[in-house]
């Protein structure tokens, strides 16, 4: 699991202003902000807008060439948001307003000690926020959380520096007051975690709560205790449009589904196969089906608006989506029935120059397999500020050879990345220090736009 401190905190609301680089919409006679009138679930795009090959960034490609139809070929709804000056921001895409600072103490600061325990969240909100004039504050689900992300960011995996000028995250930092983890607090830069409403509902590990990370780009279930102690999210509270997130789909009879609430039509079924993300590519724009030829590989915000995090295989025996529609089955790194990885056209880049391209974004419909065998670590060590035991930094691939141990170690529903290509064997053991399972051939689920 991915390790969290655990700070002792305040229950104080305090944000700090974030610079105006938008144009107000801020109410003379009330000083609050108008929500543009927006209902439904638009897909805010990712924000792509970079080439990639199989390992490198690369010249647009042509329409007969290799790696054509990727995400920055469709960039959907561009991000646009306008900061309040009140230390809100408007989504302008989706209709929703959030907190624009991740300073939740008001110290002028973001560090550790503007994180809760997922308890101390909860409780917050059950006592009432009021902050910037409103008092219908919410915690985000998922959908609304992941709206923020962008792919314009580079995951900071593997990077052991202690600055962080270079670094991009994903999300907008000219609206949004964003800093990495607290390295003088003994966190890594990576631990930006952001908790959500949803709960894993097929965890057999412990009560996992699924968040996003704007370092590293990715959405996984964290636990909410380690060895016995409670950990540490961040987070950001959000208002406004409650239908966000919410699925209206259509099945049209012909072998697609329409989502009426994203404007998205689907096909029903799978690739039924697993292939390379360059193969996957090829496959979505040469695909003619129920009278359309437009059809294209799902970008990867488009390809999470599909995933019910109501279901898992462990509580529903099922993919973690609508039984509308069908996933081909597969049997897992553990040997159990279990349901695919799915490539989405979005590149997940990594800070490297030489390798940044390499990784796609996929998400996980079945179990989110780890490789929980790892060697005895370092001693968890004390941080003063906190008092509490902090865990030991990740271990890296070095997992014990045969003795596996292989669980759902993120869920159904996690967004992670696969190498685009090369030989699944290398990564045998998993990757990284959760040991993701590794495939490479992924699954494919086509999208279109409702004409």
């Amino acid at each position: 699991m991915n390790f969290f401190l655990i700070p002792l905190l305040s229950l104080t609301l305090a944000l700090g202003a974030c610079s105006d680089d938008g144009d107000d919409t801020v109410d003379p006679d009330n000083n609050q902000t108008e929500l543009p009138d927006i209902t439904g679930y638009p897909i805010v795009g990712t924000d792509q807008t970079t080439f990639y090959g199989d390992a490198t960034i690369i010249s647009e490609p042509s329409a007969s060439d290799a790696f054509y139809g990727q995400n920055a070929h469709y960039p959907g709804n561009m991000p646009q948001y306008v900061d309040n000056g009140d230390g809100t921001a408007t989504d302008m895409v989706t209709g929703l307003m959030w907190q624009s600072s991740f300073d939740h103490n008001g110290d002028g600061e973001i560090n550790y000690s503007d994180k809760k325990t997922y308890a101390e969240i909860l409780e917050m909100l059950e006592a009432g926020v009021s902050f910037a004039g409103y008092d219908d504050w919410r915690l985000p689900s998922i959908k609304e959380q992941y709206s923020l992300i962008l792919f314009s960011g580079k995951d900071i995996s593997g990077y052991e520096g202690s600055s962080t000028d270079d670094l991009t995250p994903f999300i907008n930092t000219d609206i949004f007051d964003f800093a990495y983890g607290d390295l003088d607090a003994g966190e890594r830069l990576i631990d930006m975690q952001c908790a959500t409403t949803n709960v894993y509902v097929g965890s057999d590990i412990e009560t996992m709560v699924f968040g996003v990370n704007f370092a590293d780009g990715r959405i996984k279930g964290y636990g909410t205790t380690m060895m016995g102690e409670d950990k540490a999210f961040n987070y950001l509270l959000v208002r406004g449009n409650e239908s966000y997130g919410i699925n209206q789909f259509v099945d049209n009879g012909d072998g697609t589904v329409s989502d009426q609430a994203t404007g998205l039509m689907w096909m029903q079924d799978d690739s039924g196969e697993g292939m390379s993300w360059e193969e996957a590519l090829a496959l979505a724009e040469s695909k003619e089906f129920a009278g359309h030829s437009d059809w294209r590989l799902p970008d990867a915000k488009e390809l999470q608006s599909l995933v019910d995090y109501t279901r898992s295989p462990n509580t529903t025996n099922s993919a973690a989506i609508d039984p509308l529609f069908n996933c081909t089955e597969i049997t897992n790194e553990a040997g159990q029935s279990d349901y695919g990885f799915y490539w989405s056209s979005t590149t997940h880049a990594n800070w490297t120059e030489s390798n940044e391209g390499a990784w796609g974004a996929y998400v996980s419909f079945g179990r989110a397999m780890g490789n929980m065998q790892m060697p005895s670590g370092p001693p968890m060590k004390s941080t003063e500020a906190s008092g509490r035991r902090l865990p030991p930094p990740p271990l890296g691939n070095n997992f014990k050879s045969g003795n596996a141990n292989w669980v759902d170690v993120h869920g159904a529903g996690a967004q992670r990345s696969d190498p685009k290509s090369g030989d699944p064997s290398v990564y045998a053991e998993g990757h990284g220090p959760q040991g993701d399972a590794v495939r490479i051939y992924n699954y494919v689920r086509l999208v279109r736009n409702i004409d």
